[in-house]
């Protein structure tokens, strides 16, 4: 399956199933009502970084940077971010929803968004 929204969207679905329920992060997510409305628009985020298209334009404007700011998370929290999410792509690969390829482009993201959180933050 090839990087489209329908892909995106399944992969951060499962991965806020785990991350809302984590030991150490979860509690970020459990505070946010209606959690779960938020997921398309972060789904489109995604799409946008891996594919440099976008489903929803009225989700723009995507101040991620700033709104992780608020969160007050700890380093070690952003550590666990990657974890979990390298988990589920790696679950993903195994699935046959994602190529090698694809988890790599998300890694990818993913680093380049923690090492900007980390400058901006700590």
């Amino acid at each position: 399956m090839a990087l489209e929204y329908e892909s995106i969207l399944k992969v951060t679905e499962d991965f806020y199933a785990k991350a809302k329920i984590d030991f150490m992060i979860g509690y970020h997510f459990r505070v946010i009502d209606d959690f779960d409305t938020h997921i398309p628009r972060i789904a489109d985020f995604w799409t946008l970084q891996l594919t440099g298209k976008l489903k929803n334009k009225t989700h723009l404007p995507f101040n991620l940077i700033e709104i992780h700011k608020t969160l007050n998370a700890r380093k070690g929290e952003y550590g666990r971010w990657v974890v979990l999410f390298t988990e589920t792509l790696d679950q993903a690969v195994l699935s046959g929803q994602l190529t090698q390829d694809d988890k790599k482009k998300w890694l990818e993201k993913i680093n380049l968004f923690k090492q900007k959180i980390m400058q901006l933050v700590f």
